[in-house]
């Protein structure tokens, strides 16, 4: 069996990993999450209950997807202050992890990351913690997720957005990233490197641009707009004018590349997830409600927060180094999620 560490697993992307990996009978995933954001594993796992004690949950007949509900980082001083942690609380017999996936953070649409920068900035709590936790444990590989926030902002604006490439961020000269999160990211990137190079631990980094999917919440954008387009909204609000665009990726490909990547990369270098492709909200309006099959007047919020105008990644790099590009277009993607809210009406 291969021993298997989520951390923030039951969130968007946690969870699609988990079920990614779950399909494989040889994986023992361990994943944790406080559900302040995610969803219990009740309601999205497809496996059998096989066992439940207090904060503790396991799935399959043989056990093998183990959930504790609890903050990451109480987990990670447990595992520091006592090697056995997890055999004396849990009896679980996982001294190695193979693999690490390092989903927990303080995450959110726009409004979170505006509207509360200072408890956002707690992931430099979270991911400091993790990569001393990786220095001394030393599993085979780990992933860390980054951010396209981690991109100066001043290469997204109205008037000079360009596509972003994985060498727009230099350490030796840096640009300012998008709010705290993005400083938070960019500083996990760092020490990402830092730990690979110092504690030999293979480590690969991710940006994912706009990832989206049918069973994201409704705290972001896609799924929103896809929710009231099947309500038939009128007029439509968008947040701005609507004419600021993103690069959206399904999550079906995110978690793709992810693997892909902790294959290939050792040293902590961060790889670009996206189309390619800049795509206004305006435009994914407009594709929501013709498949919804009406025409709504836009109604711009000008009041609302909207990040950087234009944001998107190139994608050369990954598609030279890796030899992978995204499976699932715009049009399809959103489709999906259409008719997953069209379902849920």
């Amino acid at each position: 069996m291969k021993n298997i560490l989520i951390s923030g697993g039951c969130g968007f992307v946690g969870r699609n990993m988990v079920k990614r990996l779950a399909q494989d009978p040889n994986n023992r995933i361990l994943f944790i999450d406080d559900l302040s954001v995610g969803e219990h594993p009740d309601v999205w796992l497809n496996e059998e209950k096989k066992m439940q004690d207090d904060n503790l949950c396991t799935y399959c007949s043989d056990g093998r997807l183990i959930f504790i509900e609890n903050d990451f980082r109480q987990v990670l001083f447990n595992l520091n202050s006592d090697s056995e942690f997890l055999k004396k609380e849990y009896n679980l017999d996982l001294k190695k992890f193979n693999d690490v996936f390092h989903f927990a953070a303080i995450v959110g649409g726009r409004a979170m990351i505006d509207g509360d920068p200072i408890m956002v900035a707690l992931d430099l709590s979270i991911d400091s913690e993790f990569f001393y936790w990786i220095s001394r444990h030393k599993p085979d590989r780990v992933l860390y997720p980054s951010s396209s926030a981690a991109y100066p902002v001043d290469l997204q604006t109205d008037g000079g957005a360009i596509a972003l490439s994985e060498t727009d961020i230099d350490f030796k000269q840096m640009g300012q990233p998008d709010m705290t999160y993005g400083w938070t990211k960019l500083t996990g990137e760092f020490l990402a490197q830092i730990t690979a190079k110092h504690y030999g631990v293979s480590i690969a980094c991710i940006r994912p641009f706009s990832g989206y999917g049918e069973d994201q919440n409704l705290t972001y954008p896609i799924p929103a707009i896809a929710k009231r387009a099947a309500l038939k909204e009128e007029p439509f609000e968008v947040w701005g004018s609507g004419k600021q665009g993103r690069d959206f990726v399904h999550i079906d490909d995110v978690i793709d590349v992810t693997l892909l990547a902790m294959e290939h990369i050792t040293d902590g270098t961060a790889i670009n997830i996206g189309q390619g492709r800049l795509t206004s909200f305006l435009e994914i309006i407009d594709l929501f409600t013709g498949f919804a099959g009406y025409k709504p007047t836009i109604k711009p919020l000008l009041d609302k927060p909207v990040g950087v105008h234009s944001r998107y990644c190139n994608m050369d790099y990954v598609k030279e180094k890796l030899g992978w590009e995204p499976k699932i277009s715009i049009e399809e993607g959103m489709r999906r999620v259409y008719d997953k809210h069209c379902k849920n009406l």
